[in-house]
């Protein structure tokens, strides 16, 4: 063999070395697997509407609807807060958490008709309920309640509302949960947790995480501030 010969041999090596990489990533890419494909897939089962349990107890951030016959400036949906308390106009805040809603129909009936109105006719509903969902407030990029089939994790939790926003303090992140009828808080570093230095605590249904941040609200601020960091679950 000559030498041009051995070097066109050698200049051919790469180029086949990279036709054959080429085949195995489009045999990577390909079809495969055991599912089947081109099948028609079944119509999904429907949406099924499971009403609130009898004697349903109001939690934080639910959203209650009020009616107040003929009262139109008065009705409205209102959002119970973290500490437990529905601001309606004329009567102001009033304690929701934990009753149902014939018992805060029964107290907005006293309030009302103790200065404002005589024989007031007051309606209350649930308009959308956290128990059965986990609720993400604070410092993060979308606020909400996002349903969950179980328990899932705190990390995991925050990605449903999008990750924390840019002015969170991701070393402070609350947790309220409501045990044996008695509201309890803890706080958690997410950052350590991210770095393995500290376990993702299980976050269930009906449980409220609030990340602190510069842009979170006066109230939550206030709750946040008196939550130890990595505080056990107690009594709040």
């Amino acid at each position: 063999m000559t030498v041009g010969v051995m070097r066109k041999s050698r200049a051919l090596r790469p180029l086949a070395l990279v036709a054959a990489a080429a085949a195995a990533v489009s045999c990577a890419e390909g079809r495969g697997g055991p599912i089947p494909y081109d099948v028609s897939l079944s119509v999904p089962d429907a949406p099924r509407l499971v009403p609130l349990e009898a004697g349903y107890r109001i939690a934080p951030l639910d959203v209650v609807s009020v009616r107040v016959f003929r009262m139109a400036d008065l009705s409205g949906d209102y959002e119970v807060d973290l500490a437990g308390n529905v601001s309606l106009p004329l009567v102001g805040s009033v304690p929701a958490a934990e009753l149902t809603t014939e018992e805060l129909d029964a107290r907005l009936t006293a309030r009302f008709g103790e200065r404002y109105l005589e024989n007031p006719d007051v309606s209350v509903g649930i308009k959308s309920s956290t128990r059965r969902s986990v609720t993400v407030d604070g410092a993060v990029k979308t606020s909400g309640s996002y349903p969950v089939n179980g328990p899932t994790s705190l990390i995991q939790a925050i990605a449903l509302s999008g990750g924390v926003s840019d002015d969170a303090n991701p070393r402070r992140v609350a947790v309220f949960r409501t045990v044996g009828g008695k509201r309890q808080a803890a706080a958690f570093d997410l950052t350590a947790i991210r770095r393995g230095q500290a376990p993702d605590p299980a976050i269930y249904p009906g449980d409220i995480v609030v990340v602190d941040g510069s842009s979170i609200k006066a109230l939550q601020k206030q709750i946040l501030s008196n939550v130890p960091l990595l505080s056990i679950f107690r009594p709040y």
